[in-house]
């Protein structure tokens, strides 16, 4: 579009939509021409993904024909590309990536364990005020071990009976 149209369109943008609502139409026109844009570069990158996966299969075919003997460059390197994603399949995160299991992250102590609510955060939040807690308060309560629990149980059955 030429200039002097752009102008035509933005006047009778104006004329239909009055200047309060103009701002909010621009922007939800370019937030859904954005999207647009962000699709299209997802579908591209997705179908490429998928021409060089079947472009290795491909090649793996040829490779296996051969006995894996002969190969050609892109052959021996397509060969070392499914070897490396074979070996990122069975180790994701690295070898230097995994975090240390014996001490708690930063910020948690081990002597009191962490509670999880059964109620949904939302409802929780909805449900109880906003309070300061001070950091001696902020740590929950240890829960009582199974077997206490279970003889307390116990011993109100046999008083109650």
């Amino acid at each position: 579009m030429s200039f002097w149209e752009l102008v035509v369109v933005g006047v009778v943008a104006l004329l239909v939509l009055g200047p309060e609502k103009l701002p909010g139409a621009i922007r939800s026109v370019t937030g859904t021409i954005r999207s647009i844009r962000q699709f299209g570069h997802q579908m591209k990158s997705e179908l490429s993904d998928e021409l060089r996966v079947h472009e290795l299969h491909e090649k793996l075919r040829q490779a296996e024909e051969k006995g894996l003997l002969g190969l050609s460059a892109d052959e021996i390197n397509a060969l070392a590309e499914l070897r490396q994603a074979a070996a990122d399949v069975n180790n994701p995160y690295g070898q230097g990536n995994t975090m240390p299991t014996t001490e708690p992250p930063s910020g948690f102590s081990a002597a009191a364990p962490v509670q999880i609510a059964a109620t949904p955060a939302p409802v929780l939040a909805a449900a109880t005020p906003v309070t300061s807690v001070p950091p001696s308060a902020a740590t929950a309560p240890a829960a009582a071990p199974a077997s206490n629990n279970h003889t307390a149980q116990v011993n109100e059955q046999k008083t109650s009976s």
